[in-house]
């Protein structure tokens, strides 16, 4: 309701809409109806510039592209011209006025016409810092919801260190009854890649080497050095000492 005079007689208006104060984004000439608008507009008024721009993001409006847009304009004027901080700040006011009609006709039947109006809008958005209380609130909610996602990282890291020890530790166990490390995949595949070759598997006695063998290579390699060809170590031509 306006507000009543002193004298109690005359009533005195409110705050007008283009009087309010705060930093200002217009769109004018919007080839948008204003009724259109306004549904979008209802939706982010009183709400802070964060929520309002998710909300505008997941519209499924046609006006909810264009609204967002001036709501950054808005947002990019009260951080650039005023000094403001953008996690401060809020819609206080927004609306939509009517334009300037573009008039169009459309053939009927017997040679008659209608008339076509296509609406234009100016578009308004008001941002204003929030109350000092309303920032205290909201910053206690955001700590809150810190020190939540903190606690819940906590545990899961805990939870992810339990299991890793009682990993390591059914594994020292299960070694401990075995009498011997586990061999690895890759070991074992080498195992196979080097006795199964094409000539297949390699047999029992192949893999035998006892000392008698040994013995008798070295006592072979010995004859052979001292063993030497009989003709080479006489001198000279037979035929020539008879002679």
């Amino acid at each position: 309701m306006p507000a009543k005079s002193a004298r109690g007689g005359a009533d005195m208006p409110g705050v007008k809409t283009n009087e309010r104060e705060g930093t200002r984004a217009v769109l004018r000439h919007s080839r948008m109806s204003a009724s259109k608008v306004r549904q979008v507009l209802n939706l982010i008024r009183g709400q802070d510039v964060t929520l309002a721009a998710e909300i505008l993001a997941n519209g499924d409006r046609e006006a909810a592209t264009v609204v967002g847009k001036v709501l950054a304009s808005a947002v990019a004027n009260a951080v650039h011209n005023d000094g403001q901080d953008a996690e401060e700040l809020y819609v206080s006011a927004c609306f939509a006025d009517e334009g300037s009609t573009l008039k169009r006709w459309r053939p009927r039947a017997r040679g008659r016409a209608t008339r076509i109006r296509k609406r234009t809008s100016h578009i308004t958005i008001i941002v204003s810092r929030m109350p000092d209380e309303r920032i205290a609130r909201r910053r206690a909610k955001q700590s809150a919801a810190g020190a939540q996602r903190s606690r819940r990282v906590a545990s899961s890291r805990r939870s992810r260190q339990a299991e890793s020890t009682s990993t390591a530790t059914s594994t020292d166990t299960t070694t401990a009854d075995t009498g011997a490390e586990a061999w690895p995949e890759d070991a074992v595949q080498a195992d196979d890649v080097i006795t199964e070759t094409e000539a297949g598997p390699l047999e029992e006695s192949d893999l035998d080497t006892t000392d008698d063998d040994v013995t008798d290579e070295a006592t072979d390699e010995s004859a052979d050095e001292t063993s030497g060809d009989p003709a080479e170590e006489t001198s000279g031509d037979p035929a020539e000492e008879k002679g």
